[in-house]
């Protein structure tokens, strides 16, 4: 098997997080296969807490949020969408029945469906800068990949007309453009060039900015890529804390490597896969990630 058939089988299979039961196997493949059409029906499914409110006119109870947007695996996240409504995955389902979640969860829906399809796809963890202008925000999205086309596409399920309307969003987002969205990698290496300023990286929410959530960010895109799919929340080892000060120039020589790793997933495979496995090494998701982390950054 030449490398690139190597890649596409190693995406196009669930792992723990992307796993759907064979109870819930037969609803996916009746799901169309063209992404195209599996994105709306994504779309009907979950609801951004942060918007329920302002876009939709929904109040979510706290409890609510505290139990849906928690949910790390694709089955948990099936689950609630059908306790939530039993109708089959094509009925989109009003804002207020829809599972409560952020991008990952929108992004973690998709790719589920994609590689229970066998199509090659994965999460990637960034930067977006369409939210807030001037500022690029914390965000995840799904690679696709493309076999036409022979390339990967990032795809974006989260932005449905709402969405796009309220912020003008007028990229295509089954291929957004990679200067919209940059993936962790890219964004440390702008930042270490000087073109782009790491105090404009992070999320809105208690202001949080830097070149340790840059970082942060890069860990879980390199989880991610060996299929460890982790909520935006979540953190471990080998992640900075908050407002850490990043002056410490083997830490620095460190996030450097795996900038390079992650910038081009397919070229450095081989690499990527072999320093998620090293035992040593603190980018690995320890078991105690199947707790939550609310509001806490373990470091």
């Amino acid at each position: 098997m030449n490398t690139t058939k190597q890649i596409l089988a190693f995406y196009s299979k669930p792992r723990e997080m992307t796993w759907i039961s064979r109870k819930r196997a037969d609803g996916i493949k009746k799901l169309p296969n063209d992404v195209k059409e599996l994105v709306p029906i994504v779309q009907g499914l979950v609801i951004h807490q942060f918007v329920a409110k302002s876009l939709y006119g929904i109040t979510v109870s706290d409890e609510r949020i505290d139990k849906e947007s928690h949910i790390r695996r694709a089955e948990e996240l099936l689950h609630a969408i059908h306790t939530l409504d039993p109708a089959p995955l094509t009925s989109p389902r009003e804002p207020s029945k829809r599972v409560v979640g952020v991008c990952h969860h929108f992004a973690k829906l998709l790719l589920s469906m994609l590689r229970a399809k066998g199509v090659p796809a994965r999460m990637r963890y960034g930067f977006g800068a369409y939210f807030n202008p001037g500022y690029y925000e914390d965000h995840s999205l799904v690679e696709c990949w493309d076999g036409e086309k022979h390339r990967w596409l990032l795809v974006d399920p989260q932005f449905d007309d709402t969405w796009r309307k309220h912020l003008h969003i007028e990229h295509d987002i089954f291929n957004v453009p990679r200067n919209l969205f940059l993936t962790a990698a890219d964004a440390w290496l702008k930042c270490r060039e000087g073109s782009l300023d790491a105090s404009k990286f992070g999320i809105f929410q208690g202001n949080l900015r830097g070149w340790w959530f840059i970082a942060g960010n890069l860990i879980k895109d390199i989880a991610s890529l060996n299929k460890a799919e982790m909520l935006q929340w979540d953190a471990w080892t080998g992640m900075p804390r908050p407002n850490n000060s990043m002056k410490d120039k083997k830490r620095i020589l460190f996030f450097d490597r795996l900038a390079e790793l992650t910038h081009d997933p397919d070229s450095s495979f081989k690499g990527l896969r072999k320093a998620y496995a090293d035992e040593k090494n603190p980018i690995q998701v320890p078991p105690a990630c199947s707790m939550r982390y609310v509001g806490t950054w373990k470091s």
